[in-house]
């Protein structure tokens, strides 16, 4: 029987006071509960001592992670204020606290510029924790209010004088401050999934902070494991850009560019290195845009269009010669692009995309005018730049020449998937997938214990092509790598397009050895270079394929480490007589297990391992893929002998 509509009434409508609706729906706020959210926390409150850093009031920001999972975050800044707020008729401090949509971001002079948009940082945080503790530090007086849960505890106090000395001196470290802000609080263990800050992460995104703030000093200290960082970078945007070009092979000096305009502040850095793939950062108001936006798209038109302006003018472009487009000038570019601008309009809370029309043209004008000067004045530099991207316009022909090879060659042969592929017979992407298997043994056994219906398997025949180390046109050379693309459907270069995927699971299935790791790697190589859309929208998985089968009797089980081997034969054969009745085989690869022991282990959604592959750090990933599958073997070297005692079981 269905409910009518008078079952609807007022009494059901809910009212949510205060902060109770961030507790409700902590995922609107700060996007996930999980590791991912946890470390929002700290990300609010800092933006907010980077908005004071920005206006001009604020030199050093202290993050301390402490035993009990607490966090204190402080700056030198100009402590937020605590006279009464006159419509509310309480503290600035307490409305900044326990209101959301409440700070000074909205116009009412506080600031020019910020990151914290919308103005829910410290009410957010102080909803989401056990308890919140603010001191600030104004007027030569230390006025401190705590918090739980989001509600106010007391009214403000104003501690000691004597006290004052002290929290100077450790809670405001930097000597000679005579504000600032000390915001401690332990996020709420019943909303997060987990207290466990990662140090590594945090260090990754305050590096990024310090950069882009130039001057600012930015200290990380972790009382659980005694590790401390200090980030200070004179050098702004343009250090970032050599620090992501350190271990590459730069072509010239670093253009910079720093100009106020029009109420925005643009701040450009780029460099060329001898790799064939781009690197660019998009940042507004401190905050990344990983999907670019108005700044991106200026950005590339100056760029694009100075290039060619200039190889006109001085004849590096012959009469007869297309101009470079915009796929050939991101060959190798290392670049990073920052904007401050009053009212950023970003697409969504998670800021991911800026779209203030006017920041493309002002980007453009910037870019144009300060890059024309650069090459006029470094003509060896401007030469190096246009000599690469000359080289990328050429690979860029041969590798379309050697594409449409690859089109006419398969629909002469009357087919347009490669002959190796056990293709699936669902047509969904999302209900099938596509597994990546080592070896024509192991692929034939794949094949054969597989789910027909959703799982197709393409068979590697050796290790593919190291893309590290060469263009695009080379790589469709390769027999392999051709049947890879030609099997997911997406293309390459400058025709991929990730919407035309045919699997939405791509699982990576190789041996448990060091043959095996490296092909591996050099799958990942490809899609991290040429299809990180890929990994980005979660569509690409590793396997994890037992190393032992243990069997006693009748009873078999799979196990996928030395630790669980010796835990497992401790528990069937405790005693020496028992032991001699385990058989314990290891498997050296995937072809030596049944096709029904693939499917049990390996296969079987319903039992199997799969890691499924992200980049937290692009700029860290970088870095790796350059030292470990470039051409400067030195670097390799190094990483090897310091890594090399956390392997505990090298299977050679």
């Amino acid at each position: 029987m269905s409910k009518q509509p008078s079952d609807y009434t007022a009494d059901q409508i809910q009212v949510l006071e205060g902060l109770e609706a961030v507790r409700k729906r902590p995922g609107m706020y700060i996007g996930s509960t999980d590791v991912n959210g946890l470390h929002h926390l700290i990300t609010e409150l800092v933006n907010n001592s980077i908005d004071e850093a920005i206006a001009g009031y604020c030199k050093n920001i202290s993050i301390i992670l402490h035993k009990d999972n607490s966090v204190t975050v402080m700056d030198d800044g100009r402590g937020i204020p605590v006279d009464v707020h006159e419509k509310t008729g309480q503290s600035a401090l307490e409305v900044v606290m326990t209101k959301l949509h409440a700070g000074g971001k909205f116009g009412g002079g506080g600031y020019k510029v910020s990151g914290g948009l919308h103005g829910v940082g410290a009410s957010v945080v102080n909803a989401l924790s056990d308890f919140t503790d603010v001191t600030v530090f104004r007027d030569g007086k230390l006025h401190f209010q705590g918090y739980k849960r989001g509600k106010t505890q007391e009214q403000i106090a104003i501690l000691p004088e004597e006290q004052l000395l002290f929290h100077n001196y450790y809670t405001f470290p930097f000597r000679g401050a005579k504000s600032g802000t000390k915001t401690t609080y332990l996020a709420d263990s019943s909303i997060f999934d987990t207290l466990d800050y990662k140090f590594p992460v945090l260090q990754k995104q305050l590096r990024e902070y310090a950069y882009l703030t130039q001057g600012i000093r930015i200290c990380l200290i972790d009382e659980r494991s005694n590790q401390h960082e200090e980030f200070l970078f004179d050098g702004g945007i343009k250090s970032f850009v050599e620090h992501m070009n350190e271990k590459k092979k730069s072509l010239h000096r670093t253009f910079s560019v720093s100009k106020e305009i029009q109420d925005s502040y643009i701040d450009v850095a780029l460099q060329y290195n001898d790799s064939y793939v781009d690197n660019v950062l998009c940042f507004a108001n401190n905050v990344q845009t990983p999907d670019g936006g108005s700044h991106l798209t200026g950005f590339r038109s100056a760029l694009t269009k100075t290039i060619n302006d200039y190889a006109r003018k001085k004849g590096l472009l012959k009469p007869d010669e297309q101009n470079f487009t915009g796929d050939d000038v991101k060959e190798g570019l290392t670049a990073v692009i920052a904007v401050r601008l009053m009212e950023p309009q970003f697409e969504g809370q998670t800021k991911a995309k800026l779209g203030n029309a006017i920041v493309r043209t002002q980007v453009d004008s910037v870019m144009s005018e300060a890059l024309d000067t650069f090459l006029e004045e470094h003509p060896s530099d401007a030469r190096s730049m246009v000599e690469k991207i000359s080289l990328s316009a050429r690979a860029r022909l041969a590798a379309r020449a050697a594409r449409e090879t690859v089109i006419r060659k398969t629909a002469l042969e009357g087919s347009t998937l490669p002959g190796k592929l056990a293709d699936c017979s669902e047509k969904e992407p999302s209900k099938s997938e596509l597994f990546l298997v080592e070896g024509d043994s192991a692929g034939g056994s794949a094949k054969q214990g597989r789910d027909r219906q959703s799982q197709a398997i393409l068979p590697l025949r050796g290790k593919i092509l190291n893309v590290e180390r060469v263009r695009l046109d080379r790589i469709l050379a390769s027999d392999e790598v051709k049947n890879l693309i030609v099997a997911l459907g997406t293309g390459i270069g400058e025709q991929l397009n990730m919407d035309k995927i045919r699997y939405h699971k791509v699982v990576i299935m190789t041996d448990a050895d060091v043959d095996g790791a490296h092909i591996a790697t050099l799958l990942l190589t490809f899609f991290f270079r040429h299809m990180e859309d890929m990994i980005t929208r979660g569509y690409l998985y590793i396997a994890r394929p037992p190393l032992f089968k243990v069997q006693k009797g009748k009873e078999i089980h799979y196990v996928y480490s030395d630790e669980e081997r010796n835990q497992l034969l401790n528990k069937l054969a405790p005693s020496d007589e028992e032991k001699s009745k385990v058989s314990l085989q290891r498997y050296k690869g995937l072809g030596e297990m049944t096709p029904t022991q693939l499917w049990d282990t390996t296969m079987d959604p319903t039992v199997r391992e799969l890691y499924q592959v992200k980049v937290e750090d692009k700029t860290r990933a970088d870095e790796l893929f350059t030292i470990l599958m470039g051409s400067d073997v030195l670097p390799r070297k190094r990483f090897i002998q310091t890594h090399a005692a956390k392997v505990e079981n090298l299977d050679i």
